[in-house]
This record gives C-alpha cells, structure tokens and sequence, in this order.
C-alpha cells in the first residue's frame, strides 16, 4: 500500500518533504515514539515506558501523522490502535530501527577496547611471513581483538584507506599526499634475481648497470615495485626492457626460474629453487616500508593499540 503526500495538508511546515532525504531526516526522531505507542496501543502507558511527557509524544505523532499526510492511529480517548496504514507503516519502522540497533552493536562492538575490530591492508609481499608474525606478537597482549586483512598493492590500499574501508595500512613507497599521515617503519634490499642457470648465477654482488642488455619481467605499472624497477634501473643508466609484467612478486619468481628474464624483487620467505638472488651494491637497492592512516580520524582504542604497536617495530619491522 503506497500512500501519497497531500499538497495541501500533508506538508510540513518546514518545507517540502518530497525529498527522500528531507522526509527521511524530518521523519527519524519520531519513528521510536511511533513504535512505542503502536506496541502498547496507549498513549500514557508509552509515555511512561519511554520516559518522556506525554504530551511531548502526543505532539509528535500528530506531527508525525501531518507529515506523512497519513492517519496511522484510531483514537478512541488514550487508547489508539492503528490504522490499516499504521500496520503497513509499522512493518518497516520496525525493520529499519532493528538495523539501526544490529548497527550500533556492531559499532560498539568493534570499538571495544578488549575485543574490537581492526580493517588492516598490507602489500602481498609482507603476507607471507611478516603479518602473521606482526599479528602473532601483537595478540599475545592483545587476544581477543579481531583483525579484517586486505593484501593489495600501495595505491589499491590507499584509496581503501581514503575510502574509510581501511583504518591502518603497510604500504611501499611510504606516501607523502594531504589527507593522509604516514610513518616509516624499515626498509627492505631488493635483489636482482636471476635464474640458476644464468651466466650471472655464480655472482655474489652485482652492479644493476651489469644487467641492461637483460629481459626483465616486472610487476604491471602502478605497483610500487614498478616504479622502483624503473627508477633504479634509470639511475643505473638505462631502461629496462620488459617482457612480462605480474601482479605478485612470487609470480615473477616463478618466471624467472623458467628463464624468461631477471627481476629487482623482495628476498623471499622461503627460498625458491631455480633462481638465483643477487645483493645489488649500486645503486643501493632498498624500498621503505611505512604505516598509513587517515588524517584527522580518532583512532578506536583497538587500532589505536595495534597503531602504537606498528610504530614500536620501526626498524625491526622484516624478519631477520
């Protein structure tokens, strides 16, 4: 049963409510008063459940019943029952106030300092070894807080973290933009990884300019780990010539071991057969790992925690 708003009467004196948002923002404060008063069909007796006058609930369902231009009770003295529409109109009240309560729980709930919840991205090279690790040791004080994991690459948990679906992340480069506040926690060397059977294989050490007549194979452009190719390989004096591109460093691996060309990658959490990992002495190859956060936000006390947990690891964040 849908009811139409009459011009005439059914308008609030604050304006026109034919604007769902308008309707909706006029109508919300007096929905729980409805609902009590549809439970116990009488006015004094909800009044007094709720704790408020009754001539305060009185004014506001007439209020409520002139805005939606809608008669939702028959008054018979302080008893009322409702109206065909009441009925229809109380299914919903009663669905749309039982989310707003299941919401607030959850909220409450994620909040809670002992047991709350924590939205945390990290890059897919870190989910191997580091996270579980970073996680185990911050449970130990911490047991009962839950943790929701995104592994993505940097920009893709940025604009998670700018979209409020983040509260903290571990991302590379560390980001420098508005609205955002980063810190450095460690830095990682990055090797040249070659395959076993390559005529660098036997090398220890290497210089990055040894490798620009190589094949590389890279992550896709918008990677952090992209750009640092790129750019390492600019300033060993030339530009990498890319026959794949991925998007997982151990892909790459994978792809080296096959003889498909070289790679500038993270050292690994476990060693890979068929590869060798090369230390690059110049230029000096390293990507700084950071934590991200929104500017301006107030932590909940369980990110807070685990926040001052992160920034305690500066410098012995990556497993030796």
């Amino acid at each position: 049963m849908v009811h139409q708003l009459r011009s005439d009467e059914g308008l609030s004196p604050y304006g026109d409510t034919s604007d769902g948002v308008d309707i909706v923002a006029l109508l919300a404060p007096r929905l729980v008063y409805f609902a009590g008063v549809a439970r116990t069909e009488h006015v004094t007796r909800a009044a007094q459940e709720m704790q408020v006058p009754q001539s305060t609930l009185s004014r506001a369902l007439v209020r409520l019943e002139q805005d939606l231009g809608v008669q939702l009770f028959a008054r018979c003295g302080r008893t009322v029952s409702l109206t065909p529409a009441g009925r229809t109109f109380l299914g919903s009240v009663e669905r749309a106030l039982a989310e707003v309560e299941r919401a607030a729980e959850e909220v409450r709930a994620d909040a809670d300092p002992a047991a709350g919840k924590v939205a945390f991205g990290f890059l897919h090279t870190m989910g191997a070894e580091t996270v579980p690790g970073l996680l185990h040791a911050f449970r130990a004080d911490h047991p009962r807080v839950r943790f929701s994991l995104v592994q993505n690459y940097g920009e893709a948990m940025l604009e998670k973290l700018r979209a409020g679906e983040l509260d903290l992340c571990l991302t590379s480069p560390v980001p420098d933009e508005p609205g955002l506040v980063a810190r450095r926690i460690d830095e990682q060397k990055l090797r040249l990884v070659v395959p076993a059977d390559h005529r660098l294989a036997g090398r220890r050490r290497i210089r990055l300019a040894e490798a620009a007549d190589e094949t590389f194979v890279t992550l896709e452009l918008g990677y952090g780990l992209r750009r640092m190719t790129d750019d390492l390989c600019r300033q060993a004096g030339f530009s990498p010539r890319v026959a794949f591109e991925g998007e997982e460093a151990e892909t790459l691996r994978g792809l080296v071991a096959a003889g498909l060309g070289v790679a500038l990658l993270p050292p690994p959490a476990v060693p890979r057969p068929g590869v060798a990992e090369l230390t690059v002495t110049a230029p000096r190859a390293v990507r700084e790992i950071g934590v991200a956060w929104l500017e301006g936000y107030v932590d909940t006390p369980p990110v807070a925690a685990f926040k001052k947990f992160l920034l305690s690891r500066r410098g012995r964040l990556l497993p030796d």
